[in-house]
């Protein structure tokens, strides 16, 4: 059997190998994976006129009202035997509405108007789908490609609800464009609220969209969406993958909520999960035509070993059409810009990662354990989602750090526009338990932060929802504990603790702000130091809401020092819009002391210096710098009102000399007090902004 790599021709293939000659003895399985990739798109224009229409398949799929006023019913349940559809519309008669059996394993049913015209099934009734299968079983299912499911507060199962609003929202506002720079900040409508209750959509859009506008984020990565049973799975064992979750609202609250934040200017980023789905089987797709595979693997292939959940058939025909019309069903039915793979190593590797400590090597990531099906569906879905909508961006949770992720697909690599820097707050909370201050190591801060590949676009971030999770906390109590109970106060001197809480919070935020990436992410929460940490309401903790919400209450209170925490975050964002720094070249660092315990660098033409050291400030430190001019000082962590001592004197000019230092022509003296940081711009430099 010919390899599917054999006389394949990746367009831009040797710009790839130019980019990373470390591929090279890798070639022949790039080549084969495009050639799988290529085949795959073939197929689809000859079976399917094209990825458009194929894409394009939640308009036929399910259950849809058509133009005439009738209803069309489609399913693809290959071991069924027999399909029903039963529901509020037929008294719940099991047997009275047969599906038609149609080929590949795919059941329709056609029910014309009532007398009146108005169609069989009205807006907001019940639906079930009645499978019989081959051994004899009666199975009630929901459809997998149902848009609105919702749990009766007596039942812990879901029904199906067909959504079809007389009055569906309208869309008022223009989708941003993509921006250069990307601050990112993850949200979960459920929690976005200090009450102990579920939060809403409603709740997000008008007190949530405009704190994150001000503190200067251009796009929203949201959570726990796609429809999950489990509100403590964080959203991440998905039961309705077609179906915003309803404990949260409407589909046309959430469609608003997007709305209004496009005309803010930001942008709006779906969790997907395509890497598992949850075992459910009565609201879920396990089991949904009474077989062990369907939808997924059948056998231990088709189970996660950790997550106790199914493992998608990605070489299924009928599984590709179900993942990417999902896709672009979030994009045009609701208007997200994007997506945020979620387990995203999972998918790439039969091991599933499992296990696996990832050394860096490159036979890591290139062989019989590459599990190729779920690497050629991630190639499709950001192929398709970059032909069809020009601003789409994807990005890509992946802990292996496989090589090519966010290469263009043409180039033989899979699409992604960027990846987390998932080592970077690992190593921060690595660093908070176990070093004291004066034993921290600049060296390996600054190795952690730049360690990447520069021509693979990465996401920094010094927390994300993961580090916040029961079991962790969040930097913010890292640092200061319990003492947030009782000494957040403004009004009152900060102790050591709090002191040391606060200014170590902002600088850690910074550093990784300026050098860890090329898109910059925050928790909800967090850029103002939320305390504690996070916990789902579940029997473990008695159903409590008590962990699971964000006290915006505590920036809200003046006097609490979280509103210094908050403003910090706020100008570090507005810092970057206008120097851009996010979008420049790579940061050149000149200083990594390991004594004085300062890093500085350059990035963006603007000059960052942090003085990590606990009690020494130095009155006259030799900064190098690459372009001489006048600078003076843009973003200080020391200023008062971000809760700082205001040692600094904005107003000072510092003029470079051309006096050499740390391989860079020109250089200039600074007063850094101790934990401090400052960003430093070019007063002779149009930044364009």
């Amino acid at each position: 059997m010919a390899d599917p790599g054999d006389n394949v021709s990746v367009p831009n293939f040797s710009s790839l190998l130019q980019t990373d000659p470390y591929l090279k003895p890798h070639e022949k399985d790039l080549e084969r994976r495009y050639g799988l990739f290529q085949k795959q798109l073939t197929l689809l224009e000859e079976a399917e006129g094209g990825f458009d229409q194929f894409t394009r398949s939640y308009e036929s799929f399910g259950a849809h009202r058509l133009s005439d006023n009738s209803m069309l019913f489609r399913e693809w349940a290959p071991a069924a035997e027999a399909v029903f559809l039963t529901g509020d519309f037929n008294g719940w008669d099991k047997f009275s509405h047969p599906y038609k059996k149609k080929q590949f394993g795919k059941w329709e049913l056609q029910l014309p108007p009532k007398e009146d015209n108005s169609p069989a099934v009205a807006h907001n009734s019940k639906l079930k789908v009645v499978v019989h299968t081959k051994g004899g079983e009666r199975l009630y299912r929901i459809s997998p490609w149902a848009t609105y499911v919702t749990k009766p507060s007596t039942s812990v199962i879901y029904d199906w609800i067909f959504w079809d609003p007389p009055h569906p929202y309208v869309r008022k506002h223009p989708r941003p464009r993509k921006p250069c720079s990307l601050r990112i900040y993850e949200a979960h409508v459920g929690i976005a609220s200090p009450e102990c209750k579920v939060a809403s959509y409603s709740n997000f859009t008008h007190n949530v969209l405009p704190r994150i506008k001000d503190l200067g984020y251009n796009c929203i990565q949201l959570m726990a969406i796609m429809e999950h049973a489990y509100y403590a799975s964080f959203g991440y064992q998905v039961t309705s993958f077609f179906s915003a979750s309803s404990r949260y609202g409407t589909p046309e609250e959430l469609k608003e909520l997007i709305d209004v934040a496009h005309s803010l200017g930001i942008m709006v980023l779906l969790d997907v999960v395509h890497s598992h789905a949850s075992k459910n089987t009565e609201d879920g797709l396990n089991h949904f035509d009474g077989s062990d595979s369907c939808f997924f693997h059948g056998g231990a292939r088709g189970e996660h070993p950790v997550w106790d959940s199914r493992l998608f058939n990605y070489s299924s025909w009928e599984v590709l059409r179900f993942l990417l019309s999902n896709l672009r069903w979030w994009i045009d039915e609701y208007g997200f810009d994007g997506f945020r793979f979620d387990g995203v190593t999972s998918m790439l590797y039969h091991h599933h990662g499992v296990g696996s400590g990832f050394s860096g090597n490159y036979a890591e990531y290139f062989g019989l354990h590459v599990d190729e099906d779920s690497l050629v569906y991630l190639m499709l879905a950001n192929h398709i989602l970059h032909m069809l909508y020009q601003d789409c961006i994807t990005i890509a949770e992946d802990v292996s750090g496989m090589p090519t992720l966010c290469r263009p697909v043409q180039e033989g690599g899979c699409g992604f526009d960027y990846r987390l820097a998932m080592a970077i707050p690992d190593k921060w909370i690595q660093i908070l338990k176990e070093f004291k201050d004066e034993e921290w190591n600049m060296g390996n801060i600054v190795y952690t932060l730049t360690n990447r590949r520069y021509s693979e676009k990465c996401i920094a971030y010094a927390e994300s929802h993961d580090q916040a999770l029961v079991g962790d906390k969040t930097l913010a109590f890292w640092l200061m504990d319990k003492d947030m109970y009782t000494n957040m106060s403004a009004l009152i001197p900060m102790n050591p603790v709090i002191d040391r809480g606060v200014q170590l919070h902002k600088m850690i935020r910074l550093l990784t702000h300026g050098l860890g990436g090329e898109g910059y992410l925050n928790f909800m929460g967090n850029e103002f130091g939320h305390p504690e940490w996070l916990d789902f309401p579940r029997v473990g903790n008695s159903e409590s809401y008590h962990y699971a919400r964000r006290q915006f209450n505590l920036v809200d209170t003046d006097h609490l020092r979280y509103w210094q925490l908050y403003v910090f975050d706020r100008d570090m964002n507005r810092t970057e819009a206008k120097y851009g720094w996010l979008a420049a070249a790579p940061a050149y660092v000149s200083t990594k002391h390991e004594g004085d315990k300062v890093i500085i660098f350059e990035r963006g033409d603007v000059v960052f210096v942090f003085n990590f050291h606990p009690t020494n400030s130095y009155s006259s430190y030799r900064v190098a710098v690459g372009t001489p001019g006048k600078y003076r000082i843009k973003l200080d962590s020391d200023d008062l009102e971000y809760g700082g001592h205001g040692r600094l004197d904005h107003n000072t000019d510092f003029f470079t000399e051309p006096i050499p230092f740390n391989e860079r022509a020109n250089s200039m003296q600074v007063y850094i007090p101790c934990r401090t940081a400052v960003v430093l711009a070019n007063e002779e430099i149009d930044y364009g902004n």
